[in-house]
């Protein structure tokens, strides 16, 4: 087994570069000690397309049976697939798949039934303390491995909770990015209504046309230009692991998560009044706002798919939503889908006359950076450093994730550790373009002093 487990197991999952981080026998290792600490009779796994994962898959199901639970192999599948056939038929999970990562990465995401979320705080430390100490010996029975698709299950449910019918024709360029939508969207997406146009459903786990991560507006490039091309009325981009979808309009511009959040928080209270919407600490003040206006409650908390589940249980959530395009729903057991929330804005698009910028737009209130990543030589020292020089100036300071500063005019940035490279992730949002540019310059200038010096 692998010696240093430090830069493998993240604050909720596990990834890491194949083989030198992870391989077979670790896989092995961790499917054993995921069996001995959830105590399941039976426990699904999925995998997907990357050239690593099949294999990862077969290790960590042959520690499963090692243990005595039995496996419930659903092939190929999405995340949110897995996090179905937890739901579903109630049992933990494990997802082999490295999301939005290039090639060499692979990881692990698991869940406990329900698709209840596993993190550093909810089992991730245990499951790494028996890697690390070895697992006490098992003389019993070896459990059993069956195959089940679950693909068409999935699809109805999704179906029953959002109806298209009676919804306008629309034409959706959809960007697999030769990731794990090339096999959900032909069968969710597969509806009288809609007309599809598929971009790279082929799957491939070297990625040749672009990297599946469609946070970053390069890898949305060809999904703009075939929207303008087919005069489509929206384009759709998933990740790898299809757990979370981008949005771009008619005129081939990206639609900003936070009003996709705002779209479908509406929707939600719509039938479940006075309900509580969580948001991160990222996303933009007019997603509260909206939801507070629409007789929500917002709920503020962190980055991250395993902390928003759990706060989404503790206040019986409808919904939650992510700035980097992750959407949670009560109906989905608290779990992510980047197809539900797909569903849910073609619903509404079909459901209306107005393209979807005009849609989108009445969301949006102020504006914002995006995220800028920046690789820093000590990251707490910067911290400290621009906490210390906008609370001299009158600014207010939280610590709910990295540091968030707001100023007396409303503006507001975010400073933030990644929980999975070591980057210093910023975040600026202001009334205006002008009170923006300015604020991320002033924060760009003090950071700079952090900056490694080139080798």
């Amino acid at each position: 087994m692998k010696d240093d487990l430090s830069g493998l197991i993240k604050a909720y999952d596990i990834r890491g570069v194949v083989p030198d981080q992870l391989d077979d026998e670790l896989a092995f290792q961790v499917g054993a000690s995921f069996a001995h600490h959830i105590g399941a009779d039976l426990i699904a796994v999925g995998h997907d397309m990357r050239v690593s994962s099949p294999a990862l898959a077969k290790a960590f199901a042959a520690g499963v049976t090692s243990r005595g639970s039995d496996v419930l192999a659903i092939g190929l599948a999405s995340t949110d697939l897995l996090y179905f056939a937890s739901g579903i038929r109630d049992i933990p999970g494990a997802m082999i798949t490295a999301s939005h990562n290039p090639p060499t990465y692979n990881g692990i995401k698991l869940c406990r039934p329900g698709a209840a979320p596993i993190g550093q705080g909810t089992g991730l430390a245990d499951i790494r303390a028996l890697l690390e100490g070895g697992l006490p010996s098992y003389d019993g029975r070896l459990g059993l491995s069956h195959s089940e698709d679950l693909l068409p299950t999935y699809s109805t449910y999704l179906h029953a909770l959002v109806d298209l019918d009676g919804t306008r024709r629309l034409k959706v360029v959809v960007d697999a990015g030769n990731g794990m939508a090339g096999r959900t969207a032909p069968v969710v997406l597969e509806h009288p209504t809609l007309e599809i146009v598929p971009l790279y459903f082929e799957l491939d786990g070297t990625f040749p046309h672009h990297e599946a991560n469609p946070m970053d507006p390069a890898n949305l490039a060809d999904l703009r230009a075939a929207v303008r091309r087919h005069r489509a009325d929206l384009g759709l981009a998933f990740d790898g692991d299809a757990d979370r979808c981008f949005f771009v309009d008619e005129h081939g511009e990206p639609v900003s998560p936070n009003n996709i959040i705002s779209l479908i928080a509406t929707r939600e209270l719509a039938l479940q009044p006075g309900s509580a919407v969580v948001c991160n600490a990222i996303t933009s003040k007019a997603v509260a706002e909206q939801i507070t206006e629409h007789g929500g409650r917002p709920i503020r908390t962190r980055v991250g798919h395993s902390f928003i589940k759990q706060v989404m249980a503790d206040h019986n959530a409808v919904f939650g939503g992510e700035h980097s395009g992750h959407y949670y729903f009560e109906q989905f057991w608290y779990a992510d889908s980047g197809m539900l929330a797909a569903l849910h804005v073609l619903a509404a698009l079909g459901h209306t006359n107005q393209p979807l910028s005009t849609l989108t737009a009445q969301f949006s209130r102020y504006v914002a950076s995006g995220e800028l990543n920046l690789a820093l030589s000590d990251i707490p020292a910067a911290l400290h450093q621009v906490e210390t020089s906008y609370l001299a100036a009158g600014a207010t300071a939280d610590h709910l994730d990295g540091l968030t500063i707001t100023l007396p005019n409303g503006a507001w940035f975010n400073l933030r550790p990644s929980n999975t490279e070591p980057l210093l992730r910023l975040n600026v949002e202001a009334p205006d373009r002008t009170s923006m540019t300015q604020l991320r310059h002033e924060i760009l200038t003090l950071l700079n002093a952090h900056v490694p010096a080139p080798s």
